[in-house]
């Protein structure tokens, strides 16, 4: 496995809303066009592709807070295709790496659904701790950087 994060260009945007989460995962996460049409229209939000060599796997955007500065992940998703194998995880360590090296030493913040245990269990493993706070009806974690 090879994990790359790259910019969401002209050249391969189509490609990204091509990718699809489980029919069971919909509820849980923002389609990847709609979030390239936030990123467009809103500041503060950064869309990347995650790669594994030249494959692209899935999406993840991060987002940084013009009232706080603070900063987090808004969206993560994983093609259905590529699910359970890792690919998660890694993306979420490269950004943190991305985050870390670009930003320094930073508090970085991530949410989800509540009835989302996967995502929960993910976040935690990583070091994510819940914050008790809910935001827009999903449960607030951070991580130290």
């Amino acid at each position: 496995m090879n994990i790359q994060l790259k910019e969401v260009t002209k050249e391969n945007w189509t490609q990204c809303i091509k990718l699809k989460v489980a029919k069971e995962q919909e509820e849980f996460v923002a389609s990847n066009s709609y979030s390239l049409l936030q990123a467009f229209y809103e500041d503060g939000l950064y869309p990347l592709a995650i790669y594994d060599n030249d494959t692209m796997v899935g999406f993840v955007m991060y987002e940084i807070d013009d009232e706080d500065d603070d900063m987090g992940m808004c969206r993560l998703m994983i093609d259905k295709k590529y699910q359970k194998k890792g690919y998660g995880r890694e993306a979420i360590l490269k950004l943190l790496d991305f985050i870390k090296d670009k930003y320094g030493s930073v508090p970085f913040y991530t949410s989800f659904e509540p009835e989302n245990v996967v995502a929960d269990k993910l976040y935690e493993s990583i070091g994510f701790e819940k914050t008790g706070e809910i935001l827009y009806g999903e449960l607030v974690a951070k991580i130290d950087l």
